[in-house]
C-alpha cells in the first residue's frame, strides 16, 4: 500500500464512490474545498493502479485566540475505505500519516467527529487511542455527536 497526496483526478473518483464505500448518500460530505483549497494535506491509499482509501483533513486553529483551546489542530473530516479493504490496515496508515503530518506542522491535538450510532468509527478511533466524548446539540438543536480528540504534545 502507497499513501501520498490527493490528485484532482482522485478527488473526481473519490465523488464518484462515496456513497457506495459509505452505503448511503454522503456525497455532499467530499466537498471541492478539500481539494481547491485544503487538498495539500488529503490523502489517497492506493494498493497498485487501485485507489483503496482516502483521507480528507485538515490543519487549523483552534477556539477564540487566548482561551485554553487556542491550539493548533488537525480535523479529520472524512475517511472512505473500499468495502473490499477494510479492516486490512488501510485506515491506520491514512491516520498514521496525517498524525505525522500535523505534528510537522506542530499541532498539539487532533479532533474528528461521528454521529452516535456509529459504531465502526467509534471502535477504531478509540482503538487508535482517541478520548471520546458525547456532546448534545453539537450540530445543532438535537443533534448530538460523538468528539473524538487526541493530543499531540
Amino acid at each position: 500500500m502507497h499513501v501520498r497526496r490527493i490528485e484532482k483526478n482522485d478527488f473526481d473518483r473519490i465523488v464518484e464512490v462515496i456513497d457506495h464505500w459509505w452505503g448511503g448518500p454522503i456525497s455532499t460530505f467530499a466537498h471541492p474545498i478539500f481539494f481547491y483549497e485544503l487538498g495539500d494535506r488529503a490523502l489517497v491509499v492506493e494498493k497498485g493502479p487501485e485507489m483503496i482509501g482516502f483521507l480528507l483533513g485538515f490543519q487549523a486553529p483552534g477556539g477564540p485566540v487566548g482561551t485554553v483551546d487556542d491550539v493548533r489542530i488537525g480535523y479529520v473530516h472524512l475517511v472512505g475505505i473500499h468495502p473490499d479493504h477494510r479492516r486490512r490496515g488501510v485506515g491506520r496508515l491514512l491516520y498514521d500519516r496525517f498524525t505525522q503530518d500535523c505534528r510537522d506542522a506542530r499541532c498539539s491535538r487532533m479532533k474528528a467527529i461521528t454521529a452516535p450510532g456509529n459504531e465502526g468509527s467509534i471502535r477504531f478511533h478509540v482503538a487508535l487511542g482517541w478520548d471520546a466524548r458525547e456532546v448534545d446539540d453539537y450540530a445543532g438543536l438535537g443533534r448530538r455527536r460523538i468528539v473524538f480528540t487526541k493530543q499531540l504534545t
